[in-house]
């Protein structure tokens, strides 16, 4: 009995949680980086060391913003997936070229950086499970279309 309750509570108010959750952190993490206040900024200026640092950091920050706001409204969901999707792969390049920076001891010792950057799993599967509640058309015209049995 009990277990039910909580389980029901956690069914309702969890799918909100994960999306303001999700959405938060890519506002808050977002905006340090034009704000000139993310610990991340010298990671990101040195694996995207093709452009100006003045440039790219707040630029990454202001997309992170765009993923968390498009996250909270949920008919930006698709919008705020495709953000996600080109941006998530980036953030996993610095174990490719500084690996020296996120590893103590390859592959498994990683630093606070290289925990920092693998973590973006938990984000990816928290966007998959959040993408999984788009409602498709398909979906809509099925249920839809009431069903007649024969007689």
């Amino acid at each position: 009995m009990l277990d039910d309750t909580i389980v029901e509570l956690m069914g309702r108010i969890g799918m909100p949680f994960l999306r303001i959750g999700i959405g938060v952190i890519f506002i808050w993490f977002g905006l340090l980086k034009p704000l000139g206040l993310s610990p991340a900024a010298e990671l990101l200026a040195n694996t995207v060391y093709w452009w100006t640092p003045e440039i790219v950091v707040p630029a990454i920050g202001w997309w992170e913003v765009a993923i968390g706001i498009t996250f909270l409204i949920p008919q930006l969901t698709r919008v705020a997936i495709f953000l996600l999707a080109i941006q998530m792969p980036g953030t996993f390049l610095p174990l490719v070229l500084l690996p020296e920076v996120c590893f103590t001891v390859f592959p498994w010792g990683l630093t606070l950086e290289g925990q920092y950057i693998v973590k973006n799993l938990v984000i990816i599967g928290a966007a998959l499970v959040i993408g999984s509640t788009i409602e498709t058309k398909r979906r809509l015209k099925t249920q839809a279309i009431p069903v007649v049995k024969a007689s």
